[in-house]
């Protein structure tokens, strides 16, 4: 099958993807939780309300600093990703893997959140027209060209749960520096 775009301009477009996904929640997030914080507390229990509430109450000028963080973790993970294709010295397509594996998951909670809030959710747009499908594209080549295997998808699929503590951490630096 002929590629149309090439591994290493995929795996560049990685950090492009997650900034047009996250504008979209950070456009939306403080807005979206002021107007509908009460579905939130109708469909889920009351603690579990509150925990989503005090997770994600901050401001736009805020969740834009934890975006922040999150991108370097992104940024980082990109440049290892293509000095494994190039065969540089710093080269690693594991954290890569873990890291673009958690964006495509990430998708779906945006998706499975609209379905069970009935409410369409911060990043639920850009989750459907632009993360999966460059997902499907990304693993799709990646597999194909033999970049990574099904084997690299298992291990790292566990790892994906490392990353929960580094978006927790990047919302409390998000707090803490606005």
């Amino acid at each position: 099958m002929l590629q149309w775009i090439d591994i290493y301009t995929l795996i560049w477009l990685f950090p492009i993807m997650f900034i047009l996904h996250d504008f979209e929640e950070i456009i939306m997030v403080e807005k979206w939780l002021n107007n509908k914080s009460s579905i939130l507390y109708a469909k889920l229990p009351t603690k579990a309300a509150d925990r989503v509430i005090k997770q994600f109450s901050m401001s736009t000028a805020q969740f834009a600093v934890a975006v922040v963080v999150i991108f370097f973790f992104v940024s980082g993970s990109t440049f290892s990703a293509s000095q494994f294709v190039n065969q540089g010295q710093l080269g690693n397509i594991y954290i890569f893997t873990i890291v673009t594996l958690t964006f495509f998951l990430h998708a779906f909670t945006h998706l499975g959140q609209t379905i069970f809030l009935r409410s369409i959710t911060p990043g639920a747009v850009t989750s459907s027209i632009i993360i999966i499908p460059y997902s499907l594209i990304l693993y799709h080549s990646l597999l194909t060209n033999n970049v990574i295997t099904w084997n690299i998808i298992f291990i790292c699929l566990p790892f994906c749960l490392l990353l929960i503590p580094i978006a927790l951490f990047a919302h409390w630096v998000g707090r803490k520096v606005i």
